[in-house]
């Protein structure tokens, strides 16, 4: 039974989720909705019941004092609210939390439950993946859905992906069937690097958002660090040869690629953002059937790189892993390497 006591009636509010573990690549889109949270001081008004969903053996609970006081938080999914007022105010129904350990049908089916009850407008999964794509460039991020009517209204790459999928592409299928038009966005964290944080991943992740939503999205100090990020993975890769050819290889690779992506196109879009920011009004013309306008966005990042992996000659492109070059594969389905990523099993959890 959901109960919404206490929650204000909210304006035009999407839904914004991320999960740690195999969809969460250097924690790039965990930390993402943490920085909407902080940023826009969420109130927690749900959380879902952790017995019914998290194997604690995999995800165990944390014991903490307070005030003398044995206090014990246990793995789970919670979800908060946050209004953001510029260029127009509108809320966010954040969901963040672990992907479930089992009873992925039910977990989706309380989550929707939650976005009806509230009167969700879209849902905005966010995720990332490893690939081959070099630290030294934009991040990749891929908007993605499984509506084609979406994709058409705002300019989206419709899902064609096929293979094993995690928490992330069951709930975005669970939208479409559900009729909540709903998206997946993806970011490309290095696969030499993959260890959390990414906060260049994660800025990449919010500079989309802001695009797909017509938000202006206050960054803070992420872009300062997603520079010491990218520095201080610049100074590993410089003290061992191979990581410093093999990341010239994929530059290289990379700006092949992409040269018609420094076309007009490109370059308007990134005044129109330097123009939201600068004065909240602009940019807010042209509204979708959806929701707004929508384009693909670069930059991100937190020091704390750890160390830079070697590559594999032999295979650099791992499997599971994601190619920058084919985002169309970008359905969320790459590997992450984070703490919080457990078994990658539970891709048949039934009730």
């Amino acid at each position: 039974m959901i109960e919404l006591e206490g929650v204000p009636e909210l304006i035009d509010p999407v839904m914004v989720a991320a999960f740690e573990g195999w969809n969460d690549a250097g924690d790039a889109a965990s930390a993402a909705v943490g920085h909407l949270d902080r940023e826009f001081k969420g109130e927690v008004f749900a959380a879902l019941d952790a017995e019914d969903y998290y194997d604690f053996q995999v995800n165990r609970p944390t014991v903490w004092m307070d005030g003398g006081v044995r206090q014990i938080t246990w793995p789970t999914t919670r979800l908060s609210v946050v209004r953001i007022e510029t260029p127009k105010p509108r809320d966010l129904v954040l969901i963040r939390g672990i992907e479930p350990s089992m009873r992925w049908r039910s977990f989706c089916n309380e989550i929707l439950g939650f976005a009806h009850e509230l009167g969700v407008e879209m849902v905005v999964v966010m995720g990332a993946l490893l690939g081959d794509t070099p630290h030294t460039r934009p991040v990749p991020v891929t908007a993605v859905t499984s509506d084609p009517d979406l994709a058409t209204a705002l300019s989206l790459e419709e899902s064609r992906y096929e293979g094993p999928t995690g928490i992330v592409g069951i709930l975005q299928e669970a939208c479409t069937h559900a009729g909540i038009p709903a998206v997946s966005l993806w970011a490309a964290v290095p696969h030499y690097v993959s260890q959390p944080p990414n906060p260049k991943a994660t800025l990449a992740l919010l500079n989309r958002l802001e695009d797909l939503l017509d938000l202006r999205i206050p960054l803070g100090e992420l872009p300062e660090d997603a520079r010491a990020w990218q520095v201080g993975v610049d100074e590993l890769a410089a003290e061992d040869s191979e990581v410093s050819e093999y990341v010239q290889t994929l530059e290289e690779a990379r700006d092949t690629a992409e040269l018609p992506e420094a076309s007009g196109e490109a370059i308007a879009r990134e005044f129109e953002r330097y123009l939201r920011r600068r004065d909240p009004q602009a940019g807010d013309q042209d509204a979708s059937p959806y929701l707004r306008d929508t384009s693909p966005k670069p930059d991100t990042g937190t020091a704390g790189q750890g160390n830079v992996a070697r590559p594999d000659r032999d295979a650099p492109g791992k499997e599971g892993s994601a190619d920058a070059d084919t985002p169309a594969d970008a359905d969320g389905e790459g590997t992450a390497s984070t703490e919080n990523t457990e078994n990658t099993e539970n891709t048949d959890k039934d009730e």
